[in-house]
This record gives C-alpha cells, sequence and structure tokens, in this order.
C-alpha cells in the first residue's frame, strides 16, 4: 500500500512538473496605456493559456531607450505596443526578428512595414490633440484655441502642460510633426515661442490630458483617445483639433532578436493581428489596423482622422535623436523631475 501510495505521488509529481514546464514565459515590453495591460493579457491567454506574459512598462521614449541600452543583450522577447518610430529605429539598428503573423494580409498595409517578412506589425493608431478645461479656462479668462500657432498667444501663458519627446511618444509626434508642418526652421520658431507658456513638461502623453480633466491646468497637449476617455468619465473637456492639422503615430509589435521563446512569441505576435485583438484594440482607439473593425469612439472629435498629417515615419525614425537632442537643449528646464 505505502508503495502504491510513492508511486501515485511520483506520478503526480511528474506530472505537475510536466505541466509546470509546459508554460512559457514572455518578457513583454509596452508603452500601452497600464490600466489595459490586464486585459490585454486575459484576452490573449484565453487561445493561448501556457504562455504567461511578464509585463515591462513604461512610456515610449524610456521603453526605447532601454531597448537600445540592452541591445547586446536582449532582456525582451517581444514589444507589445510602442510606437512605430520606434520601432523603425530599432529595425534600423538590426534588433528585430523579422516575422510575418499569421493573417498579416488582412492588415490595411500602411499598418505593416514594408518589408518582406515584416519586421513589425501595427495595431492601432493614436492622434494628437488639446485637451481644453473649459471650466478652468473660463476663470482664467482664456479663450479655446483654433491652432496649434494660437497656444503661443501670451493669453496662454503658465496654463499649457505638454509631454517631453524624450519620454513620451506622444511628445516625440508632436514635435516631429510640427516640424513637418512649418518646415525646420518654423517648426523649431513655433516651440520657442510654444515654450514660452509652457508651466511643465510631463514625462507621460497621457499626463497633460489627466491634469486638464482634473482641472490641474486648463489646457494639456494629448492624445485624442484620452480626452475622449476623461470626456466621458464627466471632465468638463472640449477636444480641439488644431488647423494645421494633427501629428499621429501607430502603436506595433515585433519580435525582438535573439529570444530564446521564438515560438510563443510567434504565438503572440500572430495574435496581435487577429480580428479579436483589433477589436480590443477598438476599446482604447479609433484607428485600428484591421479594416472594418473600428467603432465610433464617444466623444472623439468630428474630422480627427481627416486632420491627421501625411506624417513621414521615415523622418520621425532617421532624425529622432537629432530632434531629440536639440529639443532637449532648448526646452529641459521646465520639464517634471524623472
Amino acid at each position: 500500500m505505502v508503495k502504491t501510495q510513492r508511486l501515485i505521488s511520483a506520478i503526480v509529481a511528474a506530472l505537475m512538473a510536466t505541466t509546470a514546464s509546459a508554460e512559457t514565459e514572455l518578457t513583454v515590453y509596452t508603452a500601452v496605456e497600464a490600466e489595459d495591460l490586464a486585459r490585454y493579457a486575459e484576452t490573449f491567454n484565453e487561445s493561448n493559456p501556457d504562455i504567461k506574459i511578464n509585463w515591462v512598462r513604461d512610456s515610449t521614449g524610456i521603453i526605447t531607450a532601454k531597448l537600445l541600452a540592452e541591445r547586446d543583450n536582449p532582456q525582451a522577447d517581444v514589444v507589445w505596443g510602442l510606437a512605430a518610430t520606434s520601432l523603425l529605429l530599432l529595425k534600423s539598428e538590426g534588433m528585430l526578428e523579422a516575422y510575418a503573423p499569421a493573417g498579416v494580409e488582412k492588415l490595411d498595409p500602411k499598418f505593416v512595414d514594408g518589408d518582406n517578412p515584416p519586421a513589425w506589425v501595427g495595431m492601432d493608431a493614436w492622434v494628437a490633440s488639446v485637451c481644453y478645461n473649459t471650466v478652468e479656462a473660463e476663470k482664467a479668462g482664456l479663450t479655446p484655441p483654433k491652432s496649434w500657432k494660437d497656444l503661443t498667444d501670451p493669453q496662454y501663458a503658465g496654463h499649457l502642460i505638454m509631454p517631453n519627446p524624450n519620454s513620451s511618444g506622444t511628445g516625440f509626434l508632436d514635435v516631429s510633426s510640427w516640424l513637418q508642418i512649418f518646415g525646420e526652421d518654423g517648426g523649431w520658431n513655433y516651440m520657442d515661442a510654444l515654450h514660452e507658456n509652457i508651466a511643465r513638461y510631463t514625462h507621460s502623453g497621457s499626463k497633460p490630458c489627466k491634469l486638464a480633466a482634473a482641472g490641474e491646468i486648463p489646457i494639456g497637449i494629448s492624445f485624442a483617445f484620452r480626452g475622449a476617455k476623461s470626456k466621458a468619465a464627466g471632465a468638463p473637456l472640449e477636444i480641439i483639433v488644431p488647423s494645421e492639422g494633427v501629428g499621429w503615430d501607430m502603436e506595433a509589435t515585433a519580435i525582438v532578436a535573439g529570444t530564446a521563446n521564438i515560438e510563443a512569441a510567434q504565438a503572440l505576435v500572430d495574435f496581435t493581428v487577429t480580428k479579436g485583438a483589433n477589436e480590443m484594440y477598438n476599446s482604447g482607439y479609433a484607428v485600428v489596423a484591421y479594416p472594418g473593425i473600428a467603432k465610433p469612439v464617444k466623444h472623439f472629435p468630428e474630422g480627427l482622422l481627416d486632420a491627421m498629417i501625411d506624417n513621414d515615419f521615415e523622418f520621425a525614425a532617421n532624425n529622432r535623436a537629432a530632434i531629440l537632442k536639440e529639443w532637449q537643449s532648448r526646452y529641459d528646464g521646465k520639464s517634471d523631475p524623472k
């Protein structure tokens, strides 16, 4: 009897060990909003229960810098939700494992890297906008801006917050878009004038809108979905689409070259392009990679999609380091402490 019990215990232990070893853990770097990560993992695990995601989450600039710093000793298996401009930079450094996920041909081509197989695949797009707290603005005697250039009016001095582009993808898409809209000299001249009105630069792309929604500042340069989400929660916000056009970027996914978990990484990337994954993205973004999926987002500003500039992603990626260095030398004195 004792021998039988020992045998049963050994079998159970072996089965438990086999089950444990069957689970693969993926280290996934992301700049997705922290509140969405559990939902992303849960949705993925519905079809891939034996792959555990260990998230490393920070703002776009910090995740990009971390990946570059780890170039010779990669710690991530997959990047799921990082600006395409960052992934273009990583691609140029040879840091991505090209892979064509099953079903990639169903995506809008502008959301897929042009190489075959692609180095990265897009998920969704986020678009710049201005979050304007009508209550706080009225208290301060402000009038709503209609354009980016309006924000240089002295009436807005000290009433404006925007993201630091070295930390935030939203901040970088603002800066790179202004350089495209106004030209290089005109863009820096614009930012010089804007800087005079900036109260501070945050290290998060969503924070300026969150602060405006909370009434801590009348105006926050952020992205449209964050404004729509805050407005839906009852914040007295007007989401303004500047008349010159707005910058945008897409979140995208890629496998990090050298991963020891290539099959699990490919399974994750396969999932990221599915209809179900894009339906999940649409709960947070009005523009997604899978055609026909996107449904209207409540309070999303009218005319925003038409206002999206013809963004030159190659320009943004190839000039990223120089742009960030110049921005830091001019304006970093007003940045929040890291």
